[in-house]
């Protein structure tokens, strides 16, 4: 009997080859687990509207991890036309499945490594290692928004915002759209807590909150006071305030004096993108959504239609997000060997894929991460 059961949920595009290069150097490293498959991705809105399915929603309630590889998603009114005719004007409204996955299981830290392995052509700076910690389930990404704008949301803003609403006189609501940044303050708590245990527990010495208080007053205002409050309690570990616009040019500037960064929903995904770039780009950057009942893994890049088919890109970010599900599930000896499998590979320089600047396939770097092993 396997001594876990992990679910599979490959998603869409370059999501199935990623996937599938994961399962090559898992089998090697001799991880003993039932794979669960889980529909998950764009095939299931065109054929059920839903993209999200409730039978995988059942199948994430009884596993003890997920590995998930990517998702095709655009925008309310194109995916409306890509339904099968006979769902079209059904009132369905495409959401993305990740996004629910998250809000479904309270996925509520993401987190994002970001580590430049010696060798790798594309690392902006060689000795980078930046981890993002981002919340996963509040903020720009809830889904509250509004189009066109209600009357009555309408009149209650502009009874409590007379001046800001005021200078919307005369636009009709069809021609206003709102989103909503909503923040608890548990969910501060939690995100940035997670962050200064993290800090603590691989000895680094700072922790960044990265927000925009001086504008976006009350949201990115309760975050940071409550990272005031929490930093007390880690007297070892320094806590530093910056804002996402500034953090963008000092990550260019000097990334090499940060460590463990700390941002709200849509915050803490740009920012990511961006240490991601300075230690190869996308196809390096792993991730894990944790929550109390299941965690997810899955690499940060999308499903890049125009390679699907073609065993093109690269696996390494998928790999690395397998590495860790090991950690999360306490496999750290298996961790850290398919970790040290990667980073040889990467040394060597023998195979690489087209980012890399090589012409090695996607199969064939993940050959080549089995043989580390």
């Amino acid at each position: 009997m396997a001594k876990y059961k992990i679910g599979w949920m490959p998603g869409d595009g370059v999501g199935v080859d990623v996937m599938d290069a994961t399962r090559i150097v898992l089998d090697k490293l001799g991880f003993e687990a039932e794979y669960v498959h889980g529909d998950i991705g764009w095939e299931f809105w065109k054929t059920e509207a839903n993209p999200f399915p409730d039978r995988t929603i059942e199948m994430l309630n009884n596993v003890d991890a997920a590995l998930f590889g990517a998702i095709t998603s655009l925008p309310k009114e194109e995916a409306e036309a890509e339904l099968a005719p006979e769902l079209q004007g059904t009132g369905k409204v495409y959401r993305s499945p990740i996004v629910r996955l998250r809000q479904e299981f309270n996925l509520s830290t993401n987190l994002r490594p970001c580590k430049a392995y010696p060798g790798n052509p594309l690392n902006f700076k060689d000795g980078l290692d930046l981890v993002v910690f981002r919340q996963n389930t509040e903020g720009l990404y809830m889904g509250v928004e509004y189009h066109p704008l209600p009357q009555d949301v309408r009149d209650k803003l502009t009874e409590t915002h007379p001046s800001q609403m005021g200078k919307l006189d005369g636009v009709d609501n069809d021609d206003i759209a709102i989103s909503t940044r909503i923040f608890t303050r548990a969910g501060c708590q939690n995100i940035v807590r997670d962050a200064f245990e993290f800090a603590k527990k691989f000895g680094y010495k700072t922790v960044t909150v990265v927000e925009k208080p001086n504008v976006v007053r009350e949201t990115s205002g309760l975050m940071v006071r409550e990272a005031r409050k929490i930093a007390l309690d880690y007297p070892g570990i320094e806590l530093w305030e910056t804002n996402i616009d500034a953090m963008a040019m000092w990550l260019v500037k000097n990334p090499e004096i940060y460590g463990v960064l700390v941002a709200s929903n849509m915050f803490g995904d740009i920012v990511s993108d961006l240490c991601a770039q300075l230690v190869g780009g996308l196809g390096f950057a792993c991730s894990g959504n944790i929550g109390e009942k299941v965690a997810v893994f899955e690499p940060s890049h999308g499903s890049a239609p125009k390679y699907v088919g073609m065993n093109k890109v690269n696996p390494i970010a998928m790999i690395l997000s397998a590495k860790m599900m090991l950690d999360h599930l306490g496999e750290m000896d298996m961790a850290k060997r398919l970790e040290d499998a990667v980073a040889n590979v990467i040394a060597e320089g023998k195979t690489r894929t087209y980012d890399m600047g090589g012409s090695n396939t996607t199969t064939e770097m993940a050959d080549a991460i089995a043989a580390k092993l």
